[in-house]
This record gives C-alpha cells, structure tokens and sequence, in this order.
C-alpha cells in the first residue's frame, strides 16, 4: 500500500505538537484529575493531545479510533479498510506520577494490521517512527525546542534489536501491570536462562525497549487496547520482530469487533 508514504509526516508532526501540549500541562502543578466510565484517569492533557492530533488527521481520508474519542460501533468500523488508532497520553498513571514515561501514539493500520507507527516520548524528545514494509525503525532525540534537529530517516539513527544470548534474557515489565501471570512467565524463563533481568517501563516505550535491543521480550499478560499496541506492533514489525496473541498464536489484529487485546508476547 502506497497511501502511507503521503501521510507519515503528517502522523509524526501530528505527535510532536500534541506532546508540547501535554508538556504545558505536565509543567503545571495545578492540573485535575478525572475518572473515567472504566476507572482509568484522564487530564486535561489526554484532551489536549487528542484534540490537536484529530486536527491533524481529520482531513485525511481515513476514520479514526481513538481512546478519547466516541468509537464507533464495530458494524460501521468493519467497513474500513484503513483507520488511524491514536492514543494522545498513553501512560496517564505515568503522567500523573511524574516520572517522565508516557507517550502520544498514531498508528495507521491496514486490513487490521499496522503499517506504520510514531511514537513520541514528550519529556525526553524522544521520536520512534516506522513504515513496516521498509524494514527498518528510527529513533530521533529532538531538540529542547522539539525541532528535528537533523533530517529524518538518518541512518544513524536507525534501532534494531539485540542478538540473543542463550544465557541471559531481559524482560520487559510494567511499572502498574505485573501480575501473577507474568511472575509465572518470568519464573518459567529462569529454568531456561542462567540470567534474567527485569526491565520496568511505562506506556508504549515498552514496545520500543525490545525494538532497540535495550530488552529480548515483553510478554503483556494483563489487558490492553488497541490503541495501546497499534504504534509499538508497527515499529516492532519493521525491526522484524512478531506481537503474538496468547489467544490465537498469530499477529494482533486491529479494528476487530472488540477493541480490547488478547494477552501477548513481543519477541
């Protein structure tokens, strides 16, 4: 598919901007906190970040799913072949905690997989973007003004992941979602390597860890939306590394009938 090439730009000026808004609000401390329907937090930032992304990709001809945005139901949504999925503050409990580790996600997907992603860590400038079918990802550390500081698409700036190393693994887990799933995956690993590390994040930089070969595995064992993976699912793809689904053993799909994921594995 050609059209991605036309609106990739488009996606990564749409997260930088939104992540300077989040950053305005990150900086003030008189900032509320809201609950939502399904007890997850929201500020005023995710609506800030969501407002000026769908600005962004409003006038594209694709439809959007976004976490905060109404969905629409999946009868209509089965009759796009393409859609972007956008969550504008992926890590809130991050953003609330203060430790630095959320990000703006835009992915577009095509017939339910993901054929590019950006990610964009706010706080530290950090730029990861992908195209799958170029097989290659990037990450550019932005400027203190969040100006690409050289061209995109730099060769040195290019990730891939580690080599493997038959006696030591590093695993990624959640700085708010390890369960007793994943402390039992984590202790089936240790009967198979001499050395495991645990590797905490937040958010989608979770995807990008393995991508950049700072972890060998994330396994998610817990839920998940599929605005909280379609970015991440893209950048790993194009360093070829696989999102296998706990439930059906294959890729995770995108604008299924639910938007909620089944439990996976990035390896």
């Amino acid at each position: 598919m050609a059209l991605e090439n036309d609106f990739f730009k488009l996606a990564i000026t749409a997260s930088i901007d939104a992540g300077k808004a989040i950053l305005d609000i990150y900086h003030d401390d008189d900032y509320s906190v809201s609950v939502k329907e399904d007890a997850s937090p929201l500020t005023a930032a995710d609506l800030a970040s969501s407002e000026i992304i769908n600005d962004y990709l409003n006038p594209t001809p694709f439809p959007i799913i976004s976490e905060e945005v109404r969905t629409e139901k999946s009868s209509t949504r089965q009759s796009w072949s393409t859609c972007w999925i956008v969550d504008p503050l992926d890590g809130t409990k991050e953003f609330i905690k203060r430790n630095g580790e959320f990000t703006v996600n835009v992915a577009l997907c095509h017939e339910g997989t993901p054929i590019l992603g950006v990610i964009y860590t706010p706080v530290t400038r950090e730029l990861y973007y992908a195209r799958v079918k170029d097989g290659i990802a990037y990450k550019t550390v932005l400027d203190e003004g969040h100006e690409i500081r050289n061209d995109l698409f730099n060769k040195a700036d290019e990730i891939r992941p580690s080599v493997s190393d038959e006696n030591k693994i590093r695993i990624v887990g959640s700085r708010s979602h390890m369960n007793d799933d994943t402390i039992n995956f984590v202790t089936a690993l240790k009967t198979k390597y001499d050395d495991v590390e645990i590797v905490s994040k937040g958010s989608s930089l979770k995807f990008c860890l393995v991508a950049e070969g700072k972890a060998d595995i994330y396994p998610r064992l817990a839920p998940t939306m599929e605005w909280d993976t379609a970015a991440g699912h893209a950048i790993c793809n194009a360093v070829g590394l696989r999102v296998i689904s706990k439930e059906t053993n294959k890729e995770l799909k995108y604008n299924k009938e639910s938007l909620l994921n089944s439990h996976f594995v990035v390896q």
